[in-house]
């Protein structure tokens, strides 16, 4: 797959291509919920972990005890983010001041890596189990986008996202990844800072002010803008009016629902 030295663009207008993507050096790609249908299970295994921290440790104000929701309470404080500040930033969220603790701790709710560790267990059993599938619609624009020599990364705060890319038969994609165990490796920042994002642009020999990011979660869309790149494209699966309104506020210059439309028939 070619690509494109900083400031040079790769080849002609793209066909079957919207024009809002012509002229990209390159695309990076957020990984759950954007090419794969994998958000949803993260989302369902931080539920039975918030939920028994919740139960141990109630809020002092009762209108922040109610349950997980694994809709609004994961889209507006976890989606994108390293497991550990997804589980501190919703435990801060209900008013928990739960001790940090460490990496080593086990599965519980006595501390934010044992609430972490807990949610990290249900989803590896979920994976192992089932497994998890690429969105058709971002096949497809990958197909397209493979064919007009646009080289693409994927990106995720997950150190899953190799195995998640593989199982669901879209590695050979992408000319390269960058996950959670990169992320610990060279000591990058999580989301919304635009670490992930910028580190492919560097691998892909590409420029943020000519490449394009497709996130779904506000943090991701608020690191593409941080970033500095040219188009951050926001994916709401949900299809609500508040759900896209809030990825614009945060940063995306379009909004799609499925990344069929981004496809121009």
């Amino acid at each position: 797959m070619k690509t494109a030295p900083p400031g040079e663009p790769i080849g002609t207008p793209h066909d079957g291509l919207v024009p809002r993507l012509h002229g990209l050096h390159a695309v990076v790609f957020d990984t759950d919920g954007v090419i794969t249908d994998s958000a949803r299970v993260h989302a369902a295994a931080w539920k039975p972990a918030f939920d028994a921290a919740l139960r141990a440790h109630p809020p002092a104000d009762p209108a922040l005890r109610g349950p997980f929701d694994p809709v609004e309470d994961y889209r507006r404080l976890v989606d994108g983010k390293p497991r550990i500040d997804g589980a501190a930033d919703f435990l801060a969220a209900r008013g928990l001041t739960l001790p940090p603790g460490t990496p080593a701790d086990p599965a519980g709710t006595d501390t934010v890596w044992a609430v972490a560790a807990a949610k990290e267990a249900a989803f590896t059993a979920h994976l192992d189990e089932h497994g998890v599938e690429a969105y058709p619609g971002t096949v497809h624009l990958l197909d397209r986008l493979r064919r007009a020599d646009v080289p693409c990364a994927a990106v995720s705060a997950s150190r899953h996202a190799r195995q998640l890319l593989r199982r669901a038969g879209v590695r050979d994609y992408f000319a390269c990844l960058v996950d959670g165990a990169d992320s610990a490796r060279l000591d990058l920042k999580g989301k919304p800072a635009p670490d992930l994002f910028l580190e492919a642009a560097r691998r892909l020999q590409t420029e943020p002010s000519a490449a394009a990011v497709v996130e779904d979660a506000l943090a991701g869309v608020e690191a593409g803008r941080r970033g500095g790149f040219d188009l951050v494209v926001g994916v709401d699966r949900t299809g609500t009016r508040e759900s896209a309104a809030d990825l614009r506020r945060h940063g995306a210059d379009l909004v799609v629902r499925d990344l069929a439309e981004l496809l121009d028939p």
